[in-house]
């Protein structure tokens, strides 16, 4: 059997992606990537252990991550409600539609709209894609028995351990991030890239490689951000940039200090507000012959 991860995906009926406990934000952005590629030809669903927090929020589609495993079943549930209040519960199939009917005891009065909660539970899964991780205790899923007959496969930058000696393939590869691990598989198995793909896998490297600072980025990895960019992927910083009135006053040349086209300088003197100097933000050379 070939082990590409095209040919694993292909042979499964529904993905499971997870990301590890604590998550980077190069590990949500490489996982979102490979979510949105494979939606359109898999059944398939993105979970974390932990909960996402507002630094992933400019990720494209990050209220697909859920903390779920599965939606293999609903489950009910009556919040701050008395199960003992609950004299029997019925159903019956009226005009084709299912209806559940909550039968409370004499003299109660039946949960109310509010103490309805919907969720899901039971993990429905031929494939399992873990991202990144060092070992099996970011991934506590995939010790679950529903996993048992799951393929396991791992995307990261460096291999990984897993304690209970499961079996799985790995396509971890030296590289800046693991979202350029991503990216490369993506192409590598002709799953499509649109912009929105392109921008997350985008933002991932250039979180996952510190601006392409560390040690990892290579000549391979400005290969994958061209290629990104080409797709329409957009750089989205993660602060905005930096605007005049950041500075405090005074600091910039010619801002004004008050209304009215005047402005104060530093010793307190009134002022016509001027410009400030060509040369300003030019770098300047300082020369000398001695030194102290």
């Amino acid at each position: 059997m070939e082990n590409n991860l095209k040919t694993l995906i292909d042979q499964s009926q529904s993905v499971l992606i997870l990301l590890p406990t604590k998550s980077y934000f190069d590990h949500v952005a490489a996982g979102l990537g490979l979510y949105m590629a494979l939606r359109e030809s898999k059944d398939v669903r993105i979970s974390s252990p932990t909960p996402m927090t507002v630094e992933f929020n400019r990720l494209i589609g990050i209220n697909k991550v859920s903390e779920d495993l599965g939606n293999k079943n609903l489950v009910i549930r009556f919040v701050d409600y008395k199960a003992s209040d609950i004299e029997r519960v019925s159903y019956d199939i009226e005009d084709g539609q299912f209806r559940l009917t909550v039968i409370p005891k004499i003299k109660v009065t039946p949960p109310t709209k509010d103490q309805v909660q919907f969720s899901y539970s039971g993990i429905s899964a031929d494939c399992v894609v873990i991202i990144g991780g060092e070992g099996e205790t970011h991934f506590p899923a995939i010790t679950s028995p529903e996993l048992a007959r799951a393929n396991i496969v791992h995307i990261g930058t460096r291999d990984i351990s897993l304690a209970s000696n499961k079996s799985y393939v790995s396509f971890a590869r030296p590289a800046s991030s693991v979202s350029e691990v991503v990216a490369s598989l993506i192409k590598e198995s002709g799953y499509p890239l649109d912009n929105d793909i392109a921008t997350n896998l985008l933002m991932g490297i250039e979180e996952g490689s510190k601006n392409f600072s560390d040690e990892g980025v290579s000549a391979q990895t400005f290969l994958i951000v061209s290629e990104l960019m080409r797709a329409g992927g957009r750089r989205l910083s993660a602060q905005s940039p930096v605007q005049k009135q950041d500075f405090p006053l005074g600091a910039i040349p010619g801002m004004p200090v008050s209304v009215s086209g005047m402005q104060r300088t530093p010793k307190g003197k009134v002022q016509d507000e001027e410009a400030a100097p060509s040369d300003w933000l030019e770098p300047k050379i300082y020369k000398g012959t001695s030194v102290g």
